[in-house]
């Protein structure tokens, strides 16, 4: 009996060798997203450089703001700090804002639940109003709120620049943190009920901690609104004692010259606690994903 021959193994063709134009173009595509990357980076850090290195630089104060500094001095910090009464606009900012949020984040978070658990009368009604809220302009409220806090005794008052800014963080806050709180699982609330906690306890042990992370973006939403207000501010405060940071840095901008020294070095003043606010919650935030866990 004839056998038919086995057909020899088929070996794969060679790879064909890379030639240099393949190489670099290769080269040259994945350089491309780099250099976009780059150029966008280059774009929005330009503007903090260029502020930092007139703030330090001591020829801004009579030729203005340069690319390059000429030297490096300390002289614009102090007379803002000193002569210009920085340290208590500062101040004043840093306390408005610390109220804004302690307030804005206590009230939100109750709003939130009693929103996303509890069924009541004009529920929807409610959540649709504080959409609209957010849609207004704050310009178009600037004379009706003076009107009101003056009719109230609020006017050229730290207090009653807390209330405005807490006004407008407010739906921001509760429209937020009701996401969070309606994607937390009721039977989790449930599991804490039959270990023999109270609303109380389930609250501060349970919901609290899955809801951080939420909590602590409305805080940092509401810490840049009350700390980058300029027309509430602006109009309100009469007193100089009162002004905010922002309202205090248009004091070194003259009808015919400006200091641009002083500009850079209070507008470098200003943006530093908002970084190291925004570093610490930053921390706070990654941290609180994985906070909260089921047992």
């Amino acid at each position: 009996m004839a056998t038919t021959p086995t057909p020899a193994p088929k070996t794969p063709p060679a790879p064909a060798p890379k030639t240099a134009a393949g190489t670099a173009g290769g080269r040259a595509r994945r350089a491309g997203p780099a250099l976009a990357v780059a150029a966008l980076l280059a774009f929005s850090l330009f503007p903090v450089y260029w502020m930092v290195s007139s703030a330090f630089d001591p020829g801004a104060g009579t030729r203005g703001a340069s690319v390059l500094p000429s030297g490096f001095t300390l002289d614009h910090f102090r007379y803002v700090l000193d002569t210009g009464d920085f340290t208590t606009f500062l101040a004043n900012s840093a306390l408005v804002g610390a109220g804004t949020v302690l307030l804005s984040g206590l009230l939100s978070l109750f709003a939130a639940v009693a929103v996303a658990r509890f069924r009541f009368r004009m529920r929807t009604k409610v959540l649709v109003m504080i959409l609209i809220v957010q849609m207004v302009p704050l310009e178009a409220l600037v004379i009706p709120l003076f009107l009101q806090m003056s009719d109230l005794g609020m006017l050229n008052s730290l207090l009653g620049l807390t209330v405005v800014y807490l006004a407008f963080s407010l739906p921001f806050g509760i429209w937020t943190l009701r996401g969070f709180v309606a994607a937390v699982p009721r039977e989790i609330e449930e599991a804490a009920y039959l270990d023999g906690c109270g609303w109380w306890r389930m609250f501060r042990s349970v919901l609290l901690p899955l809801v951080a992370p939420g909590l602590v973006a409305t805080s940092i939403f509401a810490f840049i609104v009350a700390w980058n207000e300029f027309i509430f501010a602006f109009t309100f405060m009469q007193d100089d004692s009162k002004y905010t940071a922002a309202v205090g840095l248009h004091r070194f901008f003259g009808q015919y010259s400006t200091d641009w020294g002083a500009v850079m070095a209070g507008s470098t003043l200003i943006t530093v606690p908002v970084l190291i606010f925004f570093v610490v919650v930053q921390r706070r935030l990654a941290g609180g994903l994985a906070a909260g866990a089921i047992k």
